[in-house]
This record gives structure tokens, C-alpha cells and sequence, in this order.
């Protein structure tokens, strides 16, 4: 039989710190990604690799912290713990392989359409493969427009932020990006939630896996931990934040000065070269003693 399914147990109190979660590790992870086009002579895939993390991490934590306040009437839900972890492992890789792309081929052209698609399938992968990992007395089964919606979405809105957070034009555009991103996320989380129904078998078999309170939160530590390394990382870089390019790196050759020389006046040249002639002339009209 058709089960309801609610996902505000919890009022708006779970959708909002989810949608804040997301925007937390979108604004960390999107300014860590971006910092060396802001900053020059950064570590470029270290500061990649770490702003992947952080979005991977936020997207996770959006999603499962949306999902305690998720319950399906007549039957308990259960969480396979090696599934759930895959799916953060899965939103990680995703998401930084598309801020690869963009980190090292700009946010321009195919560059931006490739490295957008792939982050929002990442979003849409781990939230289906964290439904995937629920375990319950019935069977789950989504409706495949409203599924192809949320993947569009997903995708859509992390191209639209990995753009606006490229252009590190400032905090305001820094700002901008993490909400487009926190969009992403809460928006193709909702709408594939919206594409979901519950056949409950009635059977009242014991369900596999752990209960969310038991699993979800020991689990979170781990990535909000992540998220308070990038955020201290981020406030101890106030370029990262006020989005101010850094000075161009010097580069030392032997022969080549380091500073760039000063042009000189059209009449400077001239006077150098009257100078260096006129000892030559003296010279010349100074008569050879025998």
C-alpha cells in the first residue's frame, strides 16, 4: 500500500539549516577553489582538492540533515552505514573533477558547460545514491520527470555558481555564488523528494541498517570538521575574502632584471649620447705631442 511521506517532521527548522549547511560549504569550498585566481603563486591543486572537499562535504551535510526530518508513516527507516559513506566519497570525487576542469581550464565556454554538468550530476548522485542507502519495510519508486527536473536544476546551479565565483570581483560576488550553490543543492534535493512514493509492504519485518540518530550524526563530525578547516583557512586569508588579485609573481633569469626599466624622455637619449661624444671629440682636436 501507498505510504504518506512527510519531509518536514521538523517544521522549516531541518530545510533552513540545510539550506545554510549548503551555503556554508559552497561559499568555503567555491573561495578555496577560486583562490588562485585571486592569489598569485597558489598551490593550485591543493587548493582545488580542498575546495572540493568542502562542497562535497556540504552538499552531504544538506542532505542527511534534511533527511532527519524525513519519515514515512507505519514504518521505521534505517541507514546502511558503508552506503552512506560511498555517497559522500561519490559527491567528493564529482564535484572535483568539475572544479578541476574549471580551476584549470577557466570558467568560459566548454570549460564552464563540462566542469557545471559534472558537479550538479555529483550533487544528484549522491542525493540518490543517500536515498539508496535507506533501508525500510516497503519500496521506493520515483516519478522520472519530476527526477529529470531535479538533475537539471542541480546542474544548471552549479554552473551558474562555478561563473559567479570565478570572476572574483569581491565579496559580494563570493556571496552570490555560495547562495546559487546552496540553490543547487536544497533544490534538487526537494524536487527529487517531490518525485518519491512509498509502497510500504506491511510486513512488519525488522528493517536492516541504523537508525538516523544513531548513524547520521557520529558521521557528521567528520565533514563538519572539514568545513571549519576551510572556514579557518578562508578568514586568515583576507584576499580570499575581499576578492582583491594578488601581486604578479616575479620571474628571475639570469640576464633579465627583475624590474621592468623606466622608459626614458625622447631628449634623454640624446643628452647620453652627446656626453659619451664629447670626450671622444676633445680628444680628437687635442694636438699630438712629438
Amino acid at each position: 500500500m501507498q505510504s504518506t511521506v512527510d519531509g518536514f517532521s521538523y517544521g522549516l527548522v531541518t530545510p533552513v539549516v540545510a539550506f545554510l549547511m549548503a551555503c556554508l560549504g559552497g561559499a568555503l569550498g567555491l573561495r578555496c577553489a577560486t583562490r588562485p585566481l585571486v592569489v598569485a603563486g597558489s598551490w593550485r591543486p591543493g587548493w582545488l582538492a580542498l575546495g572540493s572537499a568542502a562542497i562535497g562535504s556540504g552538499i552531504w551535510t544538506m542532505h542527511f540533515i534534511a533527511m532527519m526530518g524525513f519519515t514515512i508513516e507505519s514504518t521505521p527507516i534505517h541507514y546502511d552505514r558503508l552506503m552512506t559513506f560511498s555517497s559522500l566519497a561519490v559527491a567528493v570525487v564529482m564535484v572535483g573533477i568539475g572544479i578541476f576542469i574549471v580551476g584549470y581550464r577557466g570558467a568560459t565556454g566548454t570549460a564552464l558547460f563540462t566542469g557545471g554538468t559534472i558537479t550538479g550530476l555529483g550533487i544528484a548522485s549522491m542525493h540518490y545514491l543517500g536515498m539508496a542507502s535507506m533501508s525500510l519495510d516497503g519500496q521506493l519508486e520515483y516519478n522520472t520527470f519530476t527526477v529529470a527536473a531535479s538533475v537539471t536544476i542541480a546542474m544548471a546551479a552549479a554552473t551558474a555558481a562555478l561563473w559567479a565565483a570565478a570572476q572574483a570581483k569581491g565579496f559580494l560576488w563570493s556571496v552570490g555564488a555560495s547562495v546559487v550553490m546552496g540553490l543547487a543543492v536544497t533544490g534538487m534535493h526537494y524536487t527529487g523528494m517531490a518525485a518519491l512514493e512509498v509502497h510500504v509492504h506491511g510486513t512488519a519485518a525488522p528493517s536492516t541498517g541504523e537508525s538516523a540518530a544513531t548513524l547520521l550524526a557520529p558521521m557528521m563530525l567528520g565533514p563538519l570538521a572539514l568545513l571549519v578547516l576551510a572556514g579557518i583557512v578562508v578568514i586568515f586569508d583576507p584576499l580570499m575574502i575581499t576578492g582583491r588579485p594578488g601581486p604578479a609573481p616575479v620571474e628571475h633569469k639570469p640576464g633579465i632584471p627583475a624590474h621592468p626599466r623606466r622608459r626614458s624622455s625622447p631628449t634623454r637619449p640624446t643628452r647620453l649620447r652627446l656626453r659619451a661624444r664629447g670626450p671622444v671629440e676633445h680628444r680628437a682636436r687635442t694636438p699630438q705631442k712629438r
